[in-house]
């Protein structure tokens, strides 16, 4: 692919993305200005829940509605009232804020699941797998029929002063196989003990999250809370992009994925934090080693590793934040190398009209091997929903990357600078109330040096999906 063929896709994509942020956001209001951007009020009744607590009450009770800006509770309205009426496990703040683990994402972000009330508990559930065929073009590609996707179930209650939670998350990603799937310019990971995955995306594993947490107000708009997961995610990064609301439409991984979000499944992290209104900072302690090759069991060892972040959510569309890692030993197959990683990001999210959103992302992180070179990774993605059917989604990312070769494992390649644009849809069909059957296909377009005989490669993926929540 010519320097300039390549650079003309990058910048379509890339301006499809800006658009996102920029024109959609404006379409949004001038139909917003219709709703009188009013607090939406729930469709049916709530759950029975316990009486809201006074307001005397400094440890409110996990059923109160939490106070939202017009854009959040605009985020809010046909996307499920519960967020509305849900605080967050970690703090006194709405659970929209909440993604992955500890991670946070705009307060105006819509939120999926199927809730319900037992006793003081509150449940959640969320289901999306997605049937994929993928096929990746040229002499490095190869083509594979596979699922993927993921089973999320959460429980919180009152228990003393605080609020204490429960959260798992399983992924029908092992039986797909332990070579995963055909994703060109992608690497990390390995399918024996032996050798590196090299443009293919590795499997998660069964089990992708057990975690437990436990937070405490101390103050007006201020809480501590501690985290612990095996597995589990560090505070470290944006969300994973299968949490990312500009992403999880799409079923294709990112290949930036281990410069920003590797340590999603970490088996063993223990995670304290202490945020007040719209600021959190927190530090993890968590096992540096990454998953290995057999995907169905737990894995042990010593937390041998740190992170800390500090998130800002500046206005109720926007969730900034920064991070830093000294990792210990992430690859098996070199196992004499540390990293030292750095990451920053912007999320941004908005309503669109009644049922729609539009989100975006922006992210760059630094990994320096230890001892070794420094690779920086660049993401910008999007997605619009114009409503309950259809979305629309663009990825685009430049990579430093020095694995594409193969040298039996070690990571002592030359560096290539890579890149990769993607644009895809998805229809939506409702099959019942929080169920959805979607219809969808990208296409991408890879730049990569000579050198490297990937030869002008497009690749692509038809999909279906199921989503639940």
């Amino acid at each position: 692919m010519t320097a300039l063929s390549f650079r003309t896709r990058l910048l379509a994509g890339a301006g499809f993305i800006a658009s996102l942020t920029l024109a959609v956001p404006a379409f949004a209001q001038d139909h917003g200005d219709h709703a009188g951007h009013a607090m939406p009020a729930p469709a049916a009744p709530a759950p029975a829940a316990d009486p809201a607590p006074q307001a005397s009450d400094p440890h409110a009770d996990h059923h109160m509605a939490m106070p939202q800006s017009e854009d959040a509770a605009e985020a809010s309205e046909g996307h499920g009232d519960m967020a509305m009426a849900m605080r967050s496990p970690l703090g006194v703040y709405s659970m929209n804020r909440d993604a992955g683990a500890t991670g946070w994402q705009p307060d105006a972000s819509p939120m999926f699941g199927v809730m319900k009330h037992s006793g003081d508990w509150m449940l959640m559930g969320h289901v999306l797998l997605n049937g994929v065929y993928v096929d990746q073009g040229g002499p490095r590609g190869g083509s594979k029929a596979f699922a993927a996707g993921m089973l999320m179930g959460m429980a919180q209650r009152q228990v003393g002063p605080g609020m204490l939670g429960f959260k798992a998350m399983v992924s029908p990603d092992p039986f797909m196989g332990k070579s995963g799937y055909p994703l060109l310019l992608a690497t990390g990971e390995t399918a024996d003990g032996e050798h590196p995955l090299i443009d293919r995306q590795h499997p998660h594993d069964l089990i992708m999250e057990m975690s437990a947490s436990y937070s405490l107000s101390v103050g007006e708009k201020s809480d501590v809370y501690l985290y612990a997961g095996l597995p589990g995610s560090p505070a470290y990064g944006p969300p994973a992009f299968m949490h990312r609301q500009a992403s999880m439409d799409s079923p294709e991984a990112p290949i930036s994925h281990h410069w920003f979000d590797s340590t999603h499944i970490t088996f063993g992290v223990v995670t304290a934090g202490f945020s007040h209104d719209n600021w959190k900072i927190e530090s993890s302690a968590f096992r540096g080693r990454e998953p290995d090759q057999k995907r169905y069991d737990i894995e042990t060892g010593e937390l041998d590793s740190v992170s800390a972040r500090l998130s800002y959510n500046p206005t109720p569309n926007w969730a900034l934040q920064t991070s830093w890692a000294r990792i210990n030993s992430p690859e098996a197959l070199d196992p004499d190398k540390d990293e030292a990683r750095v990451s920053a990001s912007a999320l941004y999210a908005r309503p669109l009209g009644k049922d729609g959103s539009v989100s975006a992302a922006f992210a760059w992180s630094r990994k320096d091997r230890i001892p070794g070179d420094a690779l920086q990774a660049w993401l910008a993605e999007g997605s619009v929903k114009p409503n309950d059917r259809w979305t629309v989604f663009a990825r685009a990312e430049q990579v430093e990357q020095d694995e594409l070769a193969d040298h039996h494992g070690s990571h002592s390649g030359e560096a290539y600078t890579v890149r990769r644009v993607s644009l895809g849809a998805i229809r939506d069909f409702v099959v019942a109330p929080k169920v959805k059957f979607g219809i969808g296909g990208l296409v991408s377009a890879y730049d990569a040096p000579e050198a490297l005989g990937y030869d002008d490669p497009m690749g692509g993926m038809a999909f279906v999906r199921l989503r639940i929540g």
